[in-house]
């Protein structure tokens, strides 16, 4: 699973749905957007994604699913 900030959601998805982007994406595609967030500041945007980056597939899956905040 892919984590990431952007003011721009869906460009950015359009973006890695067609190989541009980060390596992570290029290797592996972009299939379906998730889970998605506003934030005030993109500072706060990025402590976030940075917390997220660190979960286990299993915790990632039950912010999906609303189960966690």
């Amino acid at each position: 699973m892919y984590t990431g900030i952007s003011d721009d959601v869906e460009q950015r998805f359009c973006d890695h749905a067609q190989g541009r982007g980060g390596h992570f994406t290029k290797k592996f595609g972009a299939v379906k957007l998730l889970y998605k967030k506003e934030f005030a500041t993109k500072h706060e945007a990025a402590l976030r994604e940075q917390q997220i980056k660190r979960w286990t597939r299993v915790k990632k899956m039950m912010l999906i699913q609303g189960i966690l905040k």
